[in-house]
């Protein structure tokens, strides 16, 4: 069905085609007609974190920024399910165009900036949802908080969306916040990350349950940056890591059209990148907290490459622009086959 609609939605605004998608998704669920676009999926069941996932394919973050689809997105056959990035405080992101279609290169460019509601507003969105799988929550900063001020926010959505998580993602590798990278470097990371630390114990006294803490990182590190990275999640005790966010490398699409808008980069294009950095990471944590694969998934081998390269999970988002629901099953069928 979605090789049918594809050509009309890649002939709409890449953004105004996104909306469009989800509300039918939506409306399909409620119609309960979800069966007919995404077949039920028996999967390998994965523990990870202390989490039980029923298989190892999830939604990564930024599809569904304000938790406003959460049952349309589980019936398609997801293990988990990702919204965010959430900040404290609703921003309207940066001025459209702001989302670009590659497809000869089966890639994606975005310069969002977390445009979202607010942390409250996702919040309401997901109490009112039924779902009661694995939910990953994905917190970052607003656009005028200063960076040196970047924690309290960090602290402020965590401290909000704690009792509604499975497990909460500190993206600090967004290309589309001024700064936001320098977040995962050295003291600013280590003082990040000890903070967030302490707010976990204290939260997990308040509320009797231990919610665990992944940091989502950039494909753009080099060595010496990945194995500091992967130095401090371990020094403090970071329950996992998720690589990779999207890239502003343009080797791969700078002669096609949009491929020199500013932005980040996904889609097939971030995939040997990804791969290289979950199998640093994975030789540098030995094996101390698992990584949650993601970047360039547009088939099942795709994401059994991550698993072999050292994730535990793997996500995808720009994928499913391309393949459609059929992408999940794929992923799924192929990592329980592995």
């Amino acid at each position: 069905m979605y090789t049918l609609l594809r050509p009309l939605l890649f002939r709409l605004d890449a953004e105004t085609a996104h909306h469009l998608t989800l509300t039918s998704l939506q409306a399909a669920h409620r119609l309960h007609l979800s069966r007919l676009i995404a077949p039920p999926l028996t999967g390998k069941p994965v523990h990870c974190m202390g989490i039980d996932f029923p298989n190892g394919v999830g939604l990564a973050a930024g599809l569904d920024k304000n938790g406003a689809y959460i049952d349309a997105l589980a019936a398609l056959g997801f293990g988990f399910i990702e919204i965010g990035t959430i900040t404290p405080r609703p921003q309207p992101g940066n001025p459209a165009p702001r989302l670009f279609r590659l497809p000869e290169a089966q890639a994606i460019i975005n310069r969002m900036g977390f445009n979202n509601d607010g942390v409250a507003q996702l919040i309401a969105n997901v109490r009112a949802a039924r779902f009661k799988g694995v939910l990953g929550i994905n917190i970052g900063k607003n656009f005028d908080t200063p960076i040196e001020r970047a924690a309290d926010d960090y602290l402020s959505c965590l401290d909000a969306v704690y009792p509604y998580a499975s497990y909460v993602t500190v993206n600090i590798s967004s290309p589309n916040t001024q700064n936001l990278r320098s977040l995962q470097a050295g003291d600013a990371l280590s003082d990040l990350l000890k903070q967030l630390k302490h707010a976990q114990t204290r939260l997990a006294q308040q509320h009797g349950r231990y919610v665990p803490l992944a940091v989502k990182i950039a494909p753009d590190l080099d060595d010496a940056q990945i194995a500091d990275i992967a130095r401090l999640l371990r020094e403090h005790r970071i329950d996992g890591v998720i690589a990779t966010n999207t890239t502003l490398s343009r080797d791969a699409v700078a002669h096609l059209p949009h491929g020199a808008e500013t932005g980040g980069l996904s889609g097939a294009p971030v995939r040997l990148a990804a791969n290289r950095v979950i199998r640093q990471l994975a030789q540098a944590l030995a094996g101390e907290l698992p990584i949650i694969g993601v970047g360039g998934i547009l088939n099942g081998a795709h994401a059994r490459e991550k698993i072999v390269a050292g994730a535990s999970l793997v996500q995808v988002y720009s994928g499913l622009i391309y393949r459609g629901p059929a992408l999940v099953g794929d992923c799924v069928r192929s990592l329980a086959d592995a």
